[in-house]
């Protein structure tokens, strides 16, 4: 293979390792919070809230970078954001108080915004824009993997070398990684969109008269609302009121995250591609449906004693992921290239503002009042709106292609008026 071609393949392989190294640091925290609870004396709304303003952080600093990103090297900022947060996950060493660990995490969020702000457009702009959701499934496999990974690095290594050890492990690779992607070449933007520009796609005003960006938006809020509380309180759901140990449950739910992932990510973008020819709006379609389909076995999961609970848990991870990749496409083709890191701000301000800042929070408050199985309430209803918003978004989904097809019929009716 020419380096031209293997250009793209190298690049989307360095940057989903990169994007993989952000999610392992995130769920460490998930997979040791009980300890962290145990050792600083936390109530279960303090340990949610560290999560809560870790995303509160990287949410705000995500409206700063896109506009940069938009006019500047998308390269260099990815490659000095992994080396700040990387250099800050290394301070979980000198954190012996609440507070030392909440200004690292929230600080960390900074660092990580600056990637998952710009990343997903670099990739966008690799390959040719009918294999968008598919790429994008690569990309988006970080999720599963890295926080699986998590769950499993934390799960194993805490009860001997205590909480504070994973970080470390998961810190050191970033520096290495941020110094490989500093030799990719950066591909040019926009180069294989083919809708036409108009000033709903292509403008910052016009993104607000953007319904196909909207509705997208929300119903990736919804669906990160659920997914995020989940993902933070499943292993001491499953530790405090199924009876697992702590490491038994981070260890069964790690693995159901990465199998559930890696076919979730990959399917979810190779159908959203497949359909694509057949409607415009297969990316909503996919994504709306998962979500629906996951919300009986996650009533099952959740409610439900016995043997159907694990399988149960397994298929409601399924369908949960499953909207990853075409979600973040349907988003990406929302927009025009020139706004597209911008929109990728406003995008992530927005669903976690409604998301994942407040659902471990208001899990953890639940669970306080009430109990940590009532808690899981909020993801169920949080799921039914993500799949309502993505059916209806349906009808504002782009048509790919136009552009194309409308040179075709220029070029077309240039023939036919120069025989007549």
């Amino acid at each position: 293979m020419s380096s031209a071609k293997s250009h793209p393949y190298i690049a989307l392989l360095l940057l989903t390792a990169l994007n993989l190294l952000n999610y392992i640091d995130r769920s460490v925290l998930f997979a040791v919070q009980p300890l962290v609870q145990s050792e600083f004396h936390l109530s279960n709304t303090q340990v949610g809230y560290l999560t809560s303003a870790f995303l509160l952080f990287y949410m705000v600093a995500a409206p700063f970078v896109g506009p940069l990103a938009d006019r500047y090297s998308r390269k260099i900022i990815i490659v000095i954001g992994a080396i700040f947060w990387s250099a800050l996950t290394l301070l979980t060493a000198v954190t012996h108080n609440y507070t030392e660990l909440l200004i690292r995490h929230t600080l960390v969020g900074i660092g990580e915004a600056t990637f998952v702000t710009i990343a997903p457009t670099f990739v966008a702009d690799l390959l040719p824009e009918e294999q968008r959701g598919r790429i994008l499934g690569v990309f988006y496999l970080a999720i599963p993997v890295g926080t699986a990974a998590g769950y499993l690095l934390g799960g194993h290594l805490s009860p001997t070398h205590g909480w504070r050890f994973p970080f470390y492990i998961a810190a050191f690779p970033g520096f290495l990684l941020a110094l490989a992607v500093l030799f990719l070449r950066e591909p040019e933007r926009g180069q294989f969109d083919t809708e036409e520009n108009t000033p709903e796609r292509g403008t910052i005003r016009g993104l607000a008269r953007n319904p196909a960006f909207w509705t997208s938006t929300l119903g990736m809020a919804m669906m990160t609302f659920a997914l995020g509380g989940i993902q933070v309180w499943m292993p001491t759901f499953l530790s405090r009121a199924r009876g697992y140990s702590l490491e038994s449950a981070n260890f069964m739910f790690g693995i159901i995250i990465v199998v559930d992932g890696i076919i979730a990510s990959l399917a979810g973008g190779w159908l959203g591609d497949y359909l694509l020819p057949l409607m415009k709006s297969s990316y909503y379609f996919v994504s709306a449906a998962s979500m629906a389909l996951g919300v009986p076995f996650m009533i099952v999961a959740l409610f439900m004693r016995g043997p159907a609970m694990i399988p149960a848990i397994a298929v409601a991870a399924f369908f949960l992921l499953l909207n990853t990749s075409p979600l973040n496409a349907a988003v990406i083709n929302s927009v025009d290239a020139n706004i597209r890191a911008t929109a990728l701000a406003v995008n992530i301000f927005v669903f976690h503002l409604l998301g994942d800042v407040p659902s471990p929070t208001l899990m953890g408050y639940v669970a306080d009042k009430r109990t940590l199985q009532s808690a899981f309430i909020l993801p169920v209803i949080a799921m039914i709106a993500s799949s309502a918003i993505l059916f209806y978004g349906m009808k504002f989904a782009p048509v790919l292609g136009m552009k194309d097809a409308r040179i075709g019929d220029a070029r077309i009716e240039g023939g036919q008026a120069g025989k007549s």
